[in-house]
């Protein structure tokens, strides 16, 4: 069975399984970055984040990643897991795994990883906080909606 390097998902992640897959014999590094739900932004304490995605194109664009990160570190293997849907604190949104042969460049191009994901994946979180909620606009923060939610038919 094949399974993909790069996929949008429902269920939680194992960070095993998307670390198995990076898995190989010429690699000597293997790093993963574990995101998760974290209680304070910015002071604020969070409930929960409901995350939405283009699915297909938030897939093409993991796999866009992928080939930047093979283009830029010779020798590099990589596996990226999304969730989407309501994550409650301390659930896992997003592992990235990265073999490359030597360490330096697997810790390099998994930061390089998760900031193209912030940067290029369409990718949405509505925050649910005490007093409210509101749906960010992208993963950098930086675009907000004006009705208060995502587009619809994503």
């Amino acid at each position: 069975m094949n399974e993909s390097l790069f996929e949008i998902v429902k269920d939680p992640i194992s960070i095993e399984k998307i670390t198995n897959k990076v898995i190989r014999n010429e690699a000597g590094a293997i790093t993963t970055f574990v995101g998760t739900v974290r209680e304070f932004t910015y002071g604020k304490r969070t409930i929960s984040l409901e995350y939405q995605a283009y699915e297909k194109m938030a897939v093409k664009m993991l796999e866009q990643i992928g080939k930047e990160i093979n283009d830029k570190w010779n020798g590099a293997k990589v596996a990226i897991s999304h969730r989407i849907g309501k994550l409650e604190i301390s659930e896992i949104a997003v592992v990235i795994a990265v073999s490359t042969p030597h360490r330096k460049d697997a810790y390099e191009a998994n930061e390089y990883a998760i900031e193209r994901i912030k940067q290029i994946v369409p990718i949405w979180k509505k925050e649910v906080w005490e007093d409210g909620e509101s749906w960010i606009g992208d993963q950098l923060e930086k675009t907000y909606y004006p009705e208060g939610k995502p587009i619809k038919g994503v």
